[in-house]
């Protein structure tokens, strides 16, 4: 919006020469950037390496680890909202490195992704030009906020050197399994190579039991293969042609459209590559409690795990067991008909080739056989979303197989149905269907006129339909006299189970909602998987000695020509058009063959799950990261419990669940081979909240440009016309961006940052204000003032001493912002350092005490870094502040002499007192009955109430 007057709209002639201006801040700031990047302030030691530095200020101290999440590196730059987490770590680092800590702070970008691979698609511009431009600017921003990055350190996910090490790990994962009894029963990631020893000497036996050395070698690697942590599997997959590739469950609108372009999803069966994360579910959960995090993140990680406990069941059909899972087992004897996913893979073998004769019209959604009803409710469901499919207020549909299955309890013949509620991604694909106990079975029951049966007892004057609360079992006795009947849920569950295992009909299990980790991509723009396949068709994965694998260049960066609208278009990805990369002849150790590459690529996550690491050692050739470089930097801090990993994480709470998840499972797995020796990457964790900003629209609804809009008499004009004010997420859609490169012209880069840190609490969400921004520049100028002559440019530091009140309130201000930077208060340390200014501009006298000078200076510069440098230097000294000591409060200036209490009267303020601050109450109560002798006029009290240094309450 348009800004009121400022120093811009006075006459130049009538500013002081050496007032801190916008146009003295930019000047200052520039120099000082070129200073600390030319004497390499911020860059932090390694204990090994080439970025080890004996003789660094900080080197052998106390480590502090502080990342931020990292950006992608969009065309639009930074807008405001976007540097809020940024100067928030950057003020604790500065803090940090002051009171005497080796503090790494560093940067990078997450660069792969849709986002440049479209805008090369559109414009034939190669992404990696595009993303290197972007990440340059990004830069250039940073730079020009003044964050103090380790710049030797700076990395991107797309430079070559780094997705190496990209490729590597995911050799590790490839290279390894999951061995459930090992870690003291945990669970731990093992070296396929142990795997196959075991296989090899007979301690682990093949699946169908055969002897290892009988078995050929397709044979043999398809068991190794199946124990995998990454492997090829034809799975369900959000298949987006319009983007050209499937999508991950999160990357999927609620309404089954693709989150970036906005096109159709649709379920097809894929072959993929997967990770086997839900191996590690147990641990992803219990983990959790040794992380210092928020508890809402806590819980959704939780949810989306989605571990449950109950039982596999399998009820027996023509085509084979189907098996399912429950979390009540205890109300088998209540399953009247099974439902299939109509993806599962026994629908097809189930269904016969006619109608059986008792088959109810209402079944056969119209058709003449099976096989034309499961084909056609296929279609049907292959054009909803899972939301769509599970909503429960939805119309049931279904359609039955022409098979029946048997209930293993009680030997009842049920029918087997296919609807659309049940999905082959979660679970088994298929579930008991028990109306009596759950609400959408009930009333697809109701549809289909199925049997109802209630196999737990209603609570008294319950009078609804499907009854899911607790209560003694009914109706679940078999024929052979096993009985479940008024036993409690918990009792019966135990019962059952052991029933299931002891006659071989299912067993105790727990699952998980959390499905295999799908981690191919069919797109250019990606890191390349480091895998060929010989002429059996299975992977072989390359060595070490062969990465990286670099991407190929190619004409055409777009998917094969497709009908945004059509599931069954086939995905043709850019890289299997360069037959020259994708046809190789090898040696991998047996002499040249010929082999085809991998031609899908891994999806944008696989660099954001391991970016930390590779900031603490950047120019390590041979290896990920040092383990001495890890150790010190990332390992457990103590004996017991300590998870170890980055101090602290900060970032948007939209990475909540899949960003940190995966990171999460890379780690452990990295942990398990002993790469790393702490179990969890990131041990604090603070999500920044939003920068919110109003938006204008004018009467055909269309967003006009806030920075155009007039505010008059509490209504709002755009080009003379009135415009409505809503607000929300700062955006280009809503234009209503705000750019930290038009603030930092405006004001300076230390006005914009102190802005930013006292908007609010660093987790709460906040409005933009551009015209509470002078309110930021007036504190900084008051600080300049009270050092520098805005006329001469001189000092006004005097060496003479404080006045005992400045100094009392100097000490309290010092006590208080270290305890607010601790705790990351960065708004409250600067409301107390505006109190301090405050104070030192009211003094009188000529000039500023140096006791108090000094300490305040050093005191701005976590938040105004730039201007600090500026005033530290005309103080006289010849180093940066930066590893200048915080000051520290002196305890006996922190010692309260006297306290004034006000003295109430029946709630009424009646007179006032000032005693000693260690008074006892009963002298403090006899001065406050003197002080209102006269209100009482010898009444006496009924009350006395004294309040400990804040009041005194008489009650007469």
């Amino acid at each position: 919006m348009t800004e009121v007057a400022t120093e811009a709209a006075v006459s130049a002639s009538e500013i002081p020469p050496f007032r801190y201006t916008a146009e003295l801040a930019n000047r200052i700031e520039a120099q000082w950037q070129d200073y600390w990047e030319e004497h390499g302030t911020f860059q932090a030691p390694n204990p090994v390496g080439p970025l080890a530095d004996p003789d660094h200020p900080r080197a052998g101290a106390p480590k502090l680890y502080v990342a931020d999440m990292f950006p992608y590196p969009s065309g639009a730059g930074l807008h405001v909202g976007h540097p809020l987490g940024y100067i928030g770590t950057d003020s604790y680092c500065r803090y940090q490195r002051m009171i005497g800590r080796n503090v790494l702070h560093p940067m990078g970008f997450d660069a792969f992704g849709l986002p440049a691979e479209q805008y090369a698609v559109q414009t034939g511009t190669h992404p990696r030009k595009t993303t290197e431009e972007n990440v340059e600017r990004y830069r250039g921003q940073l730079r020009r906020l003044g964050l103090a990055y380790d710049d030797r350190r700076s990395i991107a996910t797309t430079d070559v050197p780094f997705y190496r090490w990209t490729q590597w790990i995911f050799l590790q994962i490839f290279n390894s399994w999951y061995d459930r009894n090992a870690g003291g029963g945990a669970g731990k990631a093992r070296p396929i190579a142990e795997l196959i020893a075991e296989f090899e000497s007979g301690t682990r036996p093949t699946p169908d039991g055969r002897a290892w050395s009988t078995l050929t070698d397709v044979e043999r690697r398809k068991i190794v293969d199946d124990h995998r942590l990454a492997y090829v599997s034809e799975a369900p997959v959000n298949w987006c042609p319009g983007l050209g590739t499937v999508l991950a469950n999160e990357e999927v609108t609620a309404d089954g459209r693709s989150d970036r372009g906005n096109f159709p999803v649709f379920k097809r069966n894929l072959k993929q590559w997967m990770m086997r994360i839900t191996a590690y579910g147990d641990r992803l959960i219990e983990d959790l409690e040794s992380l210092d995090w928020p508890e809402p993140i806590k819980l959704m990680q939780r949810n989306w795990i989605g571990r449950s406990t109950g039982a596999h069941i399998d009820f027996p059909t023509s085509a084979g067991p189907v098996r399912v899972f429950t979390t009540r087992p205890d109300t088998v004897f209540g399953a009247t008909y099974l439902v299939l996913a109509p993806e599962h893979e026994l629908v097809e073998a189930l269904a016969p080739k006619v109608w059986p004769a008792d088959t109810r019209p209402a079944w056969t959604g119209g058709h003449d056989t099976p096989g034309e009803a499961i084909s056609a409710y296929r279609k049907y469901a292959a054009a909803k979303t899972d939301e769509e499919r599970i909503a429960d207020a939805k119309e049931k549909t279904g359609v039955f197989t022409g098979a029946y299955a048997t209930n293993p309890v009680n030997g009842a013949q049920i029918p087997v149905f296919v609807a659309d509620y049940v999905l082959a991604g979660y679970g088994t694909g298929a579930i008991m269907a028990v109306p009596g106990q759950d609400e959408r079975d009930w009333d697809f029951a109701e549809v289909f006129e199925l049997p109802i049966i209630r196999t737990v007892q209603p609570s008294e004057g319950f009078d609804g339909k499907a009854y899911v609360g607790d209560g003694p079992a009914i109706n679940s006795s078999s024929p052979q006299g096993f009985s479940l009947d008024g036993m409690g849920v918990v009792d019966a569950k135990k019962a059952i189970i052991e029933w299931l295992e002891a006659n071989g009909h299912g067993a105790g299990a727990t699952t998980y909602r959390l499905r295999d980790w799908l981690f191919s991509r069919q797109r250019y723009w990606g890191e390349p998987f480091p895998i060929v396949y010989d002429q059996t068709g299975l992977p072989v994965a390359l060595p070490e000695s062969m990465l990286p694998v670099e991407l190929p260049e190619v004409e055409d960066f777009s998917p094969k020509t497709y009908d945004p609208d059509d599931a069954d278009t086939d995905p043709e990805t850019p890289l299997s058009r360069a037959r020259d990369w994708v046809e190789v002849e090898l040696d991998l150790g047996d002499g040249p063959k010929r082999y085809t590459r991998e031609t899908n690529v891994m999806p944008q996550w696989a660099g954001s799950c391991w970016y930390e690491l590779r900031y603490l050692d950047p120019t390590n050739d041979q290896a990920f990261v040092d383990p001495a470089n890890e150790r010190y930097w990332m390992g457990p801090q103590a004996a017991d419990g300590d998870c170890g990993g980055v101090d602290l994480y900060v970032g948007g709470a939209e990475h909540a669940v899949l960003h940190l998840l995966y990171a999460r499972f890379w780690h452990k797995v990295l942990f398990d081979l002993g790469h790393v020796s702490s179990f969890e990457p990131f041990r604090k964790l603070i999500n920044q909240g939003y920068i919110q900003a109003y938006a204008y629209t004018d009467e055909r609804g269309r967003y006009v440009p806030a920075e155009e809009v007039e505010e008059r008499d509490g209504h709002f004009y755009y080009d003379g016309a009135e415009v409505r004010r809503e607000y929300g997420k700062m955006g280009k859609s809503l234009r209503n961006v705000v750019t930290p490169d038009d603030m930092c012209a405006q004001y300076g880069a230390d006005t914009f940052r102190v802005y930013e840190m006292s908007m609010g609490p660093l987790e709460v969400s906040r409005p933009w204000e551009t015209r509470a921004v002078v309110g930021a520049q007036r504190f900084l100028q008051r600080v300049w003032r009270a050092l520098v002559d805005e006329q001469t440019g001189a000092s006004r530091v005097v060496d003479e001493p404080a006045d005992e009140d400045t100094r009392r309130i100097l000490h309290r201000v010092i006590s208080g912002v270290r305890d607010d930077m601790e705790g990351l208060r960065f708004n409250t340390a600067i409301a107390k350092l505006i109190e301090l200014a405050n104070r030192i501009t009211g003094m009188a006298g000529n000039g500023t005490p140096r006791e108090v000078a000094d300490p305040l200076v050093r005191m701005v510069s976590p938040f105004a870094p730039h201007v600090a440098e500026e005033l530290w230097r005309r103080l006289g000294h010849e180093d940066t502040v930066a590893y200048v000591d915080f000051p520290v409060a002196d305890p006996a200036l922190l010692r309260v002499e006297s306290v004034t209490y006000p003295v109430q009267v029946n709630g009424k303020v009646r007179g006032r007192i000032e005693v000693a601050a260690d008074a006892e109450q009963d002298a403090v109560r006899e001065a406050a009955l003197a002080a209102v002798a006269e209100t009482l006029a010898g009444r006496e009290p009924r009350k006395v109430i004294v309040v400990p240094g804040r009041m005194v309450s008489v009650v007469v």
